[in-house]
C-alpha cells in the first residue's frame, strides 16, 4: 500500500494514510463527531507523540492505558472525546495483534469476496456496518482493493462517480461534494422528522 490520499487535508498525515495500513483504520475509526479531517490527522499526530513516524499495532495494544490516553489528550487533543477513543485504538490494535498478528492489511490480503471483507470489518472493535462499508469503499476505490463483488458489499458508498463518503475524497474540490452531500442528508432526515414521516 503506497498511494497519496487526501483524507487529513495535511501531506504529512496524508502520506501515513496512504503508506500505513494501520494508519487508515485508526484514521476511519476516529472519523466520528469531529470533522473528517481532525479524525484523518489523528495516526500522524500519535506517531509523532509516540516518537516514531509509523504506528505499530503491537507497541499500541501493549500501550499503558493511562499513558495512551494522556498521549491523545494532549493539546491539541486527537479527537472531541480522547479518552475514549484512547480506549478504542488500544481495543482495535489488540484484536488485530489477537486475529492477524498486529498487520492491518491481513485482513483484506487473502479476502475472497467482498461480503467476507466486509464482515472481517464488521467484527473489528468500533466498526459498526456503516464504518465498515465506508471503509471497504476506501480500500476498493482509492487503495486497489478489490475482492469480486466489493462495490455491492460496499453498498451505495461502493457506488462509482458518487460523493457520499471519504472513500470518494481525493482532493478539495471532491471534499467540498462530500460535505454538500451530507448537509441534503441531514436536512433531508430533518425534514422527514418535522413532518413525522
Amino acid at each position: 500500500m503506497d498511494v497519496t490520499l487526501h483524507l487529513a487535508q495535511q501531506s504529512e498525515a496524508d502520506e501515513l494514510l496512504g503508506r500505513s495500513p494501520l494508519a487508515a483504520l485508526v484514521g476511519m475509526l476516529l472519523d466520528q463527531q469531529v470533522p473528517m479531517e481532525w479524525a484523518f490527522a489523528g495516526p500522524y499526530t500519535i506517531a509523532r507523540r509516540m516518537g516514531t513516524d509509523d504506528l505499530d499495532a503491537h507497541e499500541i495494544a501493549a500501550y499503558d492505558p493511562e499513558k495512551f490516553a494522556s498521549l491523545l489528550s494532549a493539546k491539541p487533543a486527537v479527537h472531541r472525546y480522547p479518552g475514549s477513543m484512547a480506549k478504542r485504538v488500544q481495543q482495535l490494535c489488540q484484536y488485530l495483534v489477537e486475529h492477524y498478528g498486529g498487520d492491518a492489511a491481513a485482513l483484506w490480503k487473502d479476502a475472497k469476496t467482498g461480503d467476507e471483507l466486509l464482515q472481517r470489518l464488521k467484527e473489528l472493535p468500533g466498526f459498526g456496518a456503516q464504518k465498515a462499508q465506508i471503509f471497504l469503499a476506501l480500500l476498493g476505490k482509492q487503495l486497489g482493493v478489490r475482492p469480486k463483488g466489493w462495490r455491492e458489499a460496499a453498498g451505495a458508498y461502493g457506488e462509482a462517480k458518487s460523493f457520499r463518503s471519504v472513500a470518494d475524497i481525493t482532493g478539495p474540490e471532491s471534499l467540498a461534494k462530500v460535505r454538500a452531500h451530507k448537509q441534503e442528508m441531514k436536512a433531508a432526515a430533518k425534514a422527514a422528522k418535522a413532518s413525522g414521516k
